[in-house]
């Protein structure tokens, strides 16, 4: 006798999601259920480093918040990512909520890691178009860039590749430039 296995499209959503333990981190992406595995010293420094300058920059300004992972980041009841670091203007933080934020970030930041790479540069930067985050940066650690991208009704649009040795500016915060090699 054989046996066949069963499976079924079963989605997961919000509530589910609150359920999972707190010791890791998840991520919800079109209800699949994703662990992301804790991060590297590399990544922690640039994260460390350039969340620093852009805090420096929005607070001087006093043009919205900044937030850092772990932090929920609400888009739908089947997509709840936690983004590296995250940027809230001011005309926006109605998003901001006492236990996450319940809608798409002005600007998001992801690092990448070898296991988060297809999920960063495909999925999730289509779901960040798809719920209207205004710029996308992703920073590549392996290769010392940083890919700045900016919303359009038919997904995200490269501005600009930034090498190690460049100076990558943003378009939606005008007058915040980074030099690179202070990341990397």
């Amino acid at each position: 006798m054989t046996t066949t296995a069963h499976r079924a499209d079963i989605k997961f959503n919000y509530h589910d999601y609150t359920l999972l333990p707190e010791d890791k981190r998840y991520e919800l992406i079109h209800g699949d259920l994703f662990m992301t595995p804790s991060l590297t010293t590399s990544h922690q420094r640039i994260s460390r480093k350039l969340g620093y300058l852009l805090t420096r920059y929005v607070e001087g300004k006093k043009l919205g918040e900044i937030f850092y992972a772990p932090m929920d980041v609400v888009l739908s009841d089947e997509d709840v990512v936690q983004p590296d670091i995250l940027f809230i203007s001011n005309e926006r933080k109605e998003i901001v909520k006492p236990e996450n934020i319940r809608g798409a970030p002005d600007l998001v930041i992801e690092i990448l890691s070898p296991s988060s790479l297809e999920r960063d540069t495909v999925i999730k930067k289509k779901l960040y178009a798809k719920h209207g985050v205004q710029e996308y940066w992703i920073v590549d650690p392996e290769g010392k860039t940083v890919e700045v991208l900016s919303w359009s009704p038919e997904g995200f649009k490269t501005v600009q590749t930034y090498a190690a040795d460049a100076i990558a500016n943003s378009p939606l915060l005008p007058g915040f430039s980074v030099a690179l090699k202070e990341i990397f």
